[in-house]
């Protein structure tokens, strides 16, 4: 499962959607907008009339939590007065303008460890709850092995992490488990504490929360806190990943999903931001992690577990220094989508020479594949061997393939006369040769 963190604006909009298929029962108002300035936020009330009518809340949507402890959340009992559209729409902008310091980490209310500083980019705008604090709750849903685990607290809000294991309730299913053995199972476990009063929705609110998780493809979904009044349900805060291996078959159900980089991270290039939304188009796997892109060894692996083994071995050979990039490419990809990955990798690696002058190093590794065809991959890495040759030969580039699976003797045969064709230095092993070798036999030379 991979999983991609997405805003908290963009899982609340896929509940949203899916409100009465999971939650019949239960009503859900949906007021919440994304801005990025104040602008947007006075231009987005001339259509939604409750931002001009009613006590709002705002704070940052860029995937880090702890939003109340690092003072960024903007509501009415933390200043006198409500806040209105125009004091939430001012608070953004003050809040845009400079960098800002965010602590992940906390002791009580002390901050531990260094502040991550960057800008703030996006903020989400509610309507504030009114609400008792028996009424907030807490739960949320992941894969732990094997099984998924669902946690339920009747206790939500900034401090249901400390006492966890005291204020938790763990409930592991297996796959196989059936809806009703679910159901059966989350109503014997509603947490103790859960007011006697909400007991028999809490439970019909987690029975669809976990389906939701489930049936959307969710690799972790959280709502912390959700307030419960009688049948309506208000999300006060919520944090998801999705598994964006199923991306291309969740296009219509998960809607315009952004894939935002987190807090205080680099942006993601044009290259990897094109690798991804490839990837979000097929049922294979498609990866790519820029490292050091001036570094002179590249990988071009197949699989996600065979390429933690090459970023491992190069690293410990060679020095992290050396690796430019991590990623895979796995899942019986096409050969046009292996022709698109072969050539970013090429287009990024020969775009500058060593800057010591020693050739550039490409390892088209893998273990022995299950189902894809090595054949069918390989002819499109040589249709970018074809478009990249020049290129390659201009920066100096040394080529070691390792690869085992279905026509893997075709497929090596194939590259080997394609890049001797073409006048590329390559050599080529079967998996009569150890998984990484290819590694130290380039390191060495």
């Amino acid at each position: 499962m991979a999983q991609k963190a997405i805003r908290e604006y963009d899982a609340k909009s896929i509940l949203a959607k899916h409100w009465d298929q999971y939650f019949p029962n239960f009503t859900y108002a949906y007021e919440t907008v994304m801005v990025q300035n104040g602008s947007e936020l006075k231009e987005a009330a001339k259509e939604k009339a409750w931002l001009n009518e009613k006590t709002l809340v705002a704070k940052p949507d860029m995937l880090f939590g702890k939003r109340g402890k690092n003072g960024l959340v903007l509501f009415r009992d933390q200043k006198p007065g409500d806040v209105t559209l125009e004091k939430a729409a001012a608070w953004i902008d003050e809040k845009a303008k400079e960098k800002q310091e965010v602590y992940f980490a906390f002791d009580g209310d002390m901050p531990v460890g260094a502040p991550s500083v960057d800008y703030l980019t996006h903020f989400v705008v509610e309507p504030f709850t009114p609400h008792e604090q028996a009424e907030e709750y807490y739960i949320s849903a992941t894969c732990v092995g094997d099984e998924d685990v669902l946690y339920m607290s009747a206790e939500g809000g900034m401090e249901v992490e400390e006492g966890w294991e005291e204020k938790v309730t763990e409930v592991a299913f297996k796959i196989t488990e059936s809806e009703e053995e679910i159901a059966a199972k989350i109503r014997a476990n509603v947490p103790a504490d859960v007011a006697e009063k909400d007991k028999a929705n809490f439970a019909e609110f987690a029975i669809g929360f976990f389906r939701a998780y489930r049936e959307l493809n969710f690799a972790y979904l959280e709502i912390n806190p959700f307030v419960m009044q009688g049948n309506k349900i208000e999300l006060l805060d919520m944090v998801a990943k999705l598994d964006d291996t199923a991306g291309f078959m969740m296009t219509e159900a998960w809607g315009d999903v952004e894939y935002p980089t987190a807090f205080g991270m680099e942006e993601k290039s044009p290259e990897v931001l094109a690798v991804e939304e490839a990837d979000a188009k097929t049922g294979a796997s498609l990866k790519l992690t820029l490292l050091k892109p001036d570094a002179r060894i590249w990988t071009m692996v197949a699989g996600g577990g065979a390429s933690v083994v090459y970023a491992d071995t190069i690293a410990d050979l060679a020095g992290i220094d050396d690796l430019a990039n991590y990623g895979e490419y796995s899942g019986g990809p096409t050969t046009g989508e292996t022709k698109f990955y072969a050539e970013t990798i090429l287009d990024l690696m020969t775009r500058n020479k060593d800057a010591q002058g020693r050739d550039k190093i490409l390892i088209i590794g893998g273990a022995i594949a299950n189902f894809t065809d090595v054949a069918k991959t390989f002819t499109g890495i040589i249709q970018a061997f074809e478009n990249y040759a020049d290129k390659m030969k201009e920066v100096g580039m040394k080529i070691y393939v390792r690869r085992g699976g279905p026509n893997y003797e075709k497929g090596l045969k194939d590259i080997k006369e394609a890049a001797d064709r073409l006048g590329l230095w390559i050599d080529v092993y079967g998996p009569e040769t150890h998984l990484t070798d290819i590694v130290r036999m380039a390191v060495e030379a």
